[in-house]
């Protein structure tokens, strides 16, 4: 009986076959991003809206440009009563179209650069440093889905440190458009120094010149290193200190990590409002001077911590700072949340 031939070992592909392969990857790692991009966005707005007017209770406590005359501290009722009075139910949501033209690509900025630095800083801490480059698993990349699973608190808070730098000199004019907008009362007969976020960003520019456009950007971006660091870098703790068991991850109850994201993210949110907040109110300061209305000058970050704690003692720099925490919480909690419902449930059209 004959013998049959050895069979021949099957073709290895060539690197002509593998291109598609790796321009595929490339595609799907593009389309990702973009939708993660949108997924923060929205996210962003639906939290923003929902908690506008605590917002708007809370930069006019921190300028002082409500006009209430009162004895002592200026309490967020009686800015809530101003408010009314002065611009109707709609004032409390005064520049929230400002808001909403500025979260968006703030937010999308924020949630999607911190997965894309937080896969690069998975990479280098999971198959780098821990095993010293010996990974065996090839099918590993730097965007792998395993790199996002939950990294030392200080990874965390490095990589959510560098998206918040990211989207502050990204979106910067818009912010400053907004906390003017948000900053001030309207005058008598409800005369609002500036209209919406274009009109606000045209006027600056021509009554300022451009580079009023970045007042106060010195303060943001060293304050959007650590609150958005501590933001994130809260998340991270709570995830490794509860992390989620084996038959929960294999459950995939939506429900369940949704309301996981809620409560942490509303702790980061806490967290980050709380260390941070005096230097907001620095960066307000700044961005207000020069505007209509406003008389007070500073010459630089420096000089406005200097003057404010003279004139007003260290009370200044935390006015506000209650109706803050209680406006971050419910908005982090809503921001994380809605990140992780949207991102659920786009997963599988990309």
């Amino acid at each position: 009986m004959a013998e049959k031939p050895p069979s021949s070992p099957p073709p290895q592909p060539s690197n002509l076959q593998r291109k598609p392969t790796v321009a595929a990857q490339a595609a799907h790692g593009a389309a990702d991003m973009t939708r993660r991009m949108i997924c923060g966005g929205l996210a962003g707005m639906i939290a923003k809206t929902a908690t506008n007017p605590l917002d708007r209770i809370r930069m006019l406590s921190q300028t002082g440009e409500h006009g209430v005359k009162a004895k002592g501290v200026v309490t967020p009722y009686q800015l809530y009563k101003s408010i009314l009075q002065n611009e109707g139910i709609i004032g409390l949501w005064a520049g929230n179209g400002a808001n909403l033209l500025r979260v968006f690509p703030s937010k999308s900025i924020i949630f999607s650069s911190n997965d894309f630095y937080k896969s690069i800083l998975g990479y280098l801490y999971n198959d780098i440093l821990r095993t010293g480059g010996n990974n065996n698993n090839n099918n590993r990349t730097v965007s792998s889905s395993s790199n996002l699973e939950a990294l030392p608190w200080s990874l965390s808070f490095l990589s959510g440190g560098l998206a918040g730098m990211t989207a502050s000199a990204a979106t910067y004019p818009l912010d400053l458009a907004r906390g003017r907008i948000t900053g001030k009362l309207a005058g008598p007969n409800g005369h609002k120094h500036y209209n919406g976020i274009i009109n606000t960003v045209l006027i600056t520019a021509r009554e300022e010149g451009v580079g009023a456009l970045y007042k106060g950007i010195t303060p943001t971006l060293l304050g959007s290193m650590p609150y958005e660091g501590i933001k994130f870098g809260t998340v991270g703790i709570l995830e490794r200190t509860f992390p989620m068991s084996e038959s929960e991850k294999k459950n995939e109850s939506k429900t369940y990590k949704v309301s996981r994201k809620l409560i942490f993210g509303g702790c980061g949110g806490v967290m980050a409002s709380l260390i941070t907040y005096p230097n907001d109110t620095v960066r307000r300061l700044l961005q207000l001077q020069g505007s209509k209305g406003t008389t007070e000058h500073f010459d630089g970050y420096f000089d406005c911590i200097r003057k404010t704690y003279a004139k007003y003692g260290i009370e200044r720099f935390y006015r506000g700072a209650m109706i803050n925490i209680v406006r971050m919480a419910p908005n982090t909690a809503i921001q994380f949340g809605s990140y992780e419902l949207l991102t659920q449930l786009t997963a599988d059209y990309f």
